[in-house]
């Protein structure tokens, strides 16, 4: 039995090492596309998850707003004891002994009318609500374009690693047979020493390139709040057929486009028609409150009580009163016996109800009001200039948008056709070193040269896509490389 019972404990021990190094192996393996990564940032960053609870405290603004005006009821109830003279409120008489009461009631007030503070107050509450969303889709854009650009980044230095590499390839087989011509006596050996110099220095360039790798990897993972960024992968997409060709859309028709669906304009103008109904709000205290109530109660008391017979009942003399013919005068007297009024018969017999119109008319509020109506048309004037403001930056963002993307197509441009030209060049540089006419110094400056400018072509290359895909966002469409 005991045996069972640990190769059971054995068993499955394994099971969960098993499952726990596949899910491993499976988070390590995982190849990010970009929109992979923008909806998992979306999802886990702690600023939306900030802003989305901002954006339900909103919510929860405007439905007190419209619950405000409904009417409120009450419930009041009470158990007392008095010691002592007082007057018994439903007896109307004193009682000196201890007497127990009990009351109950309900009320409730609505108002009528109060300068339509509660309609303004609930549109302003909706356009806060709308103007949170519009932040909240702000951000989200926001942390898009990161996540867009530092996809971009490690994209870029791949390029540039793997162009790095290359050349590294291509100076070891240079050494390579450079190393057999010294071998044999056909060159001196200081042309070795010149060709491995050069290979120090281009391996120094892909150490430089791993590292920017590296570092582009692990911006784009801290973005995402990943644990790690050794194993963070991401999928390449095919951008082999890029050749800088797109029509550029112009800054007044991205203007006119992006007007209509930017959430920064949008919270904008929201939030000035909040200010605008806060000074109608403020200007309700210049205005009377009209509101009614009504109430229904009833209670109990001890000193409540009732007669239910008599006792000791018997005829005595009226004492000075005699009839005419001289004889005395007898009366029935007896002692009341009392009981507590039930309670159930004080409930229904104590009831009260009444209703009730109140008119409150402001005279005089030590300016409060006044002041109130002043600070919102200010208010309000910041809040106007907060929208022109948020449309100017739009205007000013698309148009230096527009001006990066066209730069950028002319830079690439320039830039091709320098990699084709140094291309040729470095070619016929690279049989003339072969045969001797050249150096080892003309051979290596001609190479620099290839690679610089295959480093600006490939800068140049992504700048473009990504300020393409920047008016892309400004047009309403999403981000994504595959198109």
């Amino acid at each position: 039995m005991g045996n069972y019972k640990f190769k059971w404990k054995a068993t499955s021990l394994s099971i969960i090492l098993f499952f726990g190094l596949l899910t491993n192996l499976t988070a390590q393996n995982k190849v990010w596309t970009l929109q992979e990564c923008i909806q998992y940032a979306l999802e886990n960053n702690l600023q939306i998850q900030q802003n989305e609870l901002s954006q339900k405290l909103a919510d929860y603004d405007l439905k007190q707003a419209k619950y405000n005006v409904l009417p409120d009821l009450n419930g009041f109830a009470s158990h007392a004891y008095n010691f002592g003279q007082t007057i018994d409120p439903f007896t109307n008489q004193f009682a000196n002994s201890q007497v127990r009461s009990n009351s109950f009631s309900v009320s409730s007030t609505f108002t009528i009318f109060n300068g339509f503070r509660n309609v303004n107050t609930i549109k302003r509450n909706q356009a806060q609500q709308q103007a949170s969303q519009y932040d909240l889709d702000k951000m989200k854009n926001d942390i898009s374009l990161n996540i867009a650009n530092s996809f971009l980044g490690i994209l870029f230095n791949q390029e540039l690693l793997k162009n790095a590499e290359a050349q590294l390839r291509i100076t070891q087989q240079q050494i390579d047979r450079i190393e057999k011509q010294v071998n044999a006596g056909a060159l001196p050996e200081g042309t070795l020493k010149d060709i491995d110099a050069q290979f120090a220095s281009e391996e120094l360039n892909v150490v430089n390139a791993e590292n920017q790798l590296n570092i582009s990897k692990l911006n784009l993972a801290q973005l995402l709040r990943l644990d790690s960024f050794e194993d963070f992968e991401i999928a390449s997409p095919n951008l082999s057929n890029f050749n800088g060709v797109k029509e550029l859309v112009s800054p007044g028709a991205l203007y006119l486009s992006a007007l209509e669906t930017m959430p920064e304009v949008k919270s904008a103008e929201y939030n000035l028609y909040s200010a605008h109904k806060n000074t109608q709000i403020a200007r309700s205290g210049y205005m009377p409150t009209l509101s009614v109530s009504g109430s229904i109660g009833t209670g109990f008391s001890g000193a409540n009580r009732e007669v239910i017979g008599v006792k000791d009942q018997r005829e005595v003399q009226t004492g000075d009163y005699i009839r005419s013919n001289g004889e005395e005068v007898y009366t029935m007297t007896a002692t009341p016996i009392f009981q507590d009024k039930p309670f159930s018969d004080q409930f229904s017999d104590n009831e009260n109800k009444s209703i009730r119109f109140s008119l409150s008319i402001p005279i005089f509020n030590r300016f409060s009001a006044r002041v109130g109506v002043q600070r919102a048309k200010i208010q309000e004037q910041v809040a106007d200039l907060s929208y022109e403001s948020a449309k100017l930056n739009l205007r000013q963002s698309i148009e230096s948008a527009h001006n990066d993307a066209a730069s950028a197509l002319k830079r690439y441009k320039a830039a091709e056709k320098s990699v084709t030209a140094l291309e040729t060049s470095f070619a016929y540089t690279q049989e003339r070193y072969k045969v001797g006419i050249i150096n080892s110094f003309d051979f290596n400056n001609e190479k620099n040269r290839l690679i610089n400018a295959q480093s600006e072509l490939l800068q140049a290359k992504y700048n473009y896509i990504f300020s393409t895909k920047v008016l892309d966002f400004y047009q309403g469409g999403g981000i994504s490389l595959s198109k």
